[in-house]
């Protein structure tokens, strides 16, 4: 009976090393006022990226009256909702795609080796905790950044890799990855049969 919680508690101290290994970024704190008979109360919002720069990233946002409890209630709630995103090569995105959050539209592209974070600020956060090395972002629409972080969740959480769209299909990852520039090869010889 004396292992059962010794066993609990070795499980516990494990999850306690993964959330060390988390980074989390603040990308924006801003203050809010309620209006109350006595005048107005203050208190702070807080918006919070968390990321293990593995592949894994979650958003989380907080109301207090002083900053640092803001910023941790903000933490707690990022990392109950981190979600898992397939990277190529660990560096880059698979494909490009757009994602959408209310006025916030999002254009996610991959990018060649070297080219690093080209983005704004919360959706760089969001690339440097999540741990992507290469990629293109463009905000079009709303500069809120909540709405900006959202749209860039939404992108990222239908991103899909060659492994999953294969199994999907019931094909080998070599069969989609070859067939597309199979395709690109076949497409620029009908073009330049056109031309000629």
């Amino acid at each position: 009976m004396a292992r059962g919680p010794r066993s609990e508690r070795g499980g516990r101290r494990s999850d306690d090393s993964e959330q060390n290994e988390l980074v989390d970024k603040l990308v924006s704190i801003n203050r809010v006022a309620k209006v109350v008979k006595g005048g107005r109360r203050f208190g702070f919002a807080a918006l919070v990226v968390v990321g293990d720069a593995k592949g894994r990233v979650g958003y989380g946002s907080g109301k207090a009256r002083e900053v640092p409890e803001a910023i941790r209630k903000a933490t707690e709630q990022a990392k109950r909702k981190l979600i898992r995103v397939p990277l190529r090569e660990g560096r880059t995105l698979h494909h490009d795609i757009v994602g959408h959050f209310g006025a916030g539209r999002v254009v996610l592209r991959a990018a060649p080796p070297g080219t690093g974070i080209i983005a704004g600020g919360p959706m760089r956060a969001v690339f440097e905790t999540l741990g992507v090395h290469d990629v293109v972002a463009k905000s079009i629409g709303t500069a809120n950044p909540y709405n900006m972080v959202k749209a860039t969740f939404d992108g990222l959480s239908r991103l899909n890799s060659p492994r999953a769209v294969a199994a999907r299909r019931g094909k080998k990852i070599g069969d989609i990855i070859g067939r597309r520039a199979g395709e690109d090869s076949r497409g620029q010889a009908a073009g330049a049969e056109a031309n000629g």
